[in-house]
């Protein structure tokens, strides 16, 4: 098995998201599961998934939103290639179907990879109310033998979207390393990120996708202005996703600028201040963490 993203330790605040265009509904995390809950425990949930004859079988114990003791069972033309619980770095097993309605399937059979046997996804949930959103991917080798990888996608969770090379599916998330990072949860903005599989391994295809970059600028900057109404108090956390994803489109010039003119007017302000920063400080702090990232070249 194979692990990627450690989360990191919340630090300021325990706010629900603002605005990210990816981030799913995650009200499960509210839920506290219940020790001992007799019969209602004993329930079992079955999910499954089928494409080019491979099927996906989720099953797990408990009532919904919670779920407890999940386990996959994967076949191939009716060939077992996999059966057994489901456990993962981060709530081992223990881990919940991250799903916002108890209609909706937390297991999947897509096509991640061009060429190869279709791929099964498991979107997870480790419980709290900031942690984690986890996808696994087990995938059928040439020998069929099945390999399992997760990632922990924090926060935002990821969606999957069938806009890869090829008609391949990828994963649409959001950048939680902004979270709390200019401000707190709830009025950070997380800018868009997505990812594709291949060879065992989630790969940053971002940039690859200029007009969903376009349209998550779009978004931020539209929340920014709609900042003007209370004076532009707590600005700074949708500014930073903006200014990411102007700067993913190679725009850094005009990034530059605009933050300069906000500066001057007095629009770039933080909530937490001096906590996190703003104003001419959080002008810089945010160029050094776009730079750190890969935003910047």
């Amino acid at each position: 098995m194979e692990t990627s993203r450690t989360p990191r330790a919340s630090h300021v605040g325990t706010s629900v998201l603002f605005a990210s265009v990816v981030a799913t509904a995650l009200l499960v995390a509210m839920f506290v599961p219940v020790a001992g809950a007799g019969a209602t425990a004993q329930k079992v949930s079955t999910q499954s998934a089928t494409m080019a004859g491979v099927r996906a079988t989720f099953t797990y114990r408990g009532t919904y939103p919670e779920g407890r003791n999940p386990s996959l069972t994967i076949t191939r033309q009716g060939v077992i290639l996999f059966k057994g619980p489901v456990t993962s770095a981060w709530c081992g097993n223990a881990c919940w179907p991250n799903t916002i309605e108890a209609k909706d399937k937390a297991v999947h059979v897509v096509r991640l990879q061009a060429g190869k046997t279709p791929d099964v996804v498991l979107d997870l949930y480790s419980g709290g109310a900031h942690c984690c959103s986890i996808e696994q991917v087990y995938s059928i080798g040439a020998t069929s033998k099945v390999r399992k990888v997760e990632r922990n996608f924090g926060d935002p969770g990821a969606r999957l979207e069938r806009i890869g090379v090829g008609g391949t599916t990828d994963f649409v998330s959001a950048d939680d390393y902004f979270a709390y990072e200019f401000t707190d949860f709830a009025a950070s903005g997380l800018p868009i990120e997505i990812f594709s599989f291949s060879n065992g391994s989630f790969h940053n295809v971002t940039r690859r996708f200029p007009t969903l970059i376009a349209k998550d600028a779009t978004v931020w900057l539209q929340a920014f202005h709609a900042q003007a109404s209370s004076h532009y108090q707590d600005s700074v956390g949708v500014a930073a996703a903006w200014a990411a994803d102007e700067d993913m489109l190679g725009h850094a010039t005009a990034v530059k600028n605009f933050l300069a003119a906000q500066l001057k007017a007095g629009h770039l302000n933080s909530a937490l201040s001096p906590i996190e920063p703003g104003g001419a400080r959080f002008v810089t702090v945010l160029q050094a963490f776009l730079q750190k990232h890969g935003y910047t070249k």
